[in-house]
């Protein structure tokens, strides 16, 4: 028959931590974050960075409308979309609006001459 002898474990001095001592790190509401760095710095997915740029910069209208919704949860979308419309950014989505020459437009055309006739949907 063994007998297991276990070593003592060291004992740790245990302090008391005041409440103050426990803060937590000040909470970021999403509305303060003004950068892409912020966002990164806290963890937050930023969609242009994740995926290809190319999206960001498609030619077909359904590409165009796949990009406009990975910008849907960005957190930095408000400061992105105001800042393309400050440097006119010529061409792409930026802040879930697409850009064409410069001006925000609802939706991407497709490529050809329109039709003469309506469509029913």
């Amino acid at each position: 028959m063994s007998t297991v002898i276990t070593p003592p474990t060291p004992s740790v001095p245990q302090t008391s931590q005041t409440k103050a001592d426990q803060a937590d790190p000040p909470e970021v509401s999403l509305m303060q974050i003004t950068s892409i760095d912020q966002a990164e710095e806290l963890g937050l997915p930023i969609p242009c960075r994740a995926f290809d740029p190319e999206v960001f910069f498609a030619e077909t209208p359904a590409d165009v409308e796949y990009a406009k919704s990975l910008c849907g949860t960005c957190p930095v979308k408000e400061t992105c979309l105001a800042g393309a419309l400050e440097r006119r950014e010529p061409w792409g989505v930026w802040g879930g609006e697409l850009f064409v020459q410069g001006v925000v437009v609802a939706r991407k055309r497709p490529r050809g001459r329109p039709r003469k006739t309506e469509v029913a949907a």
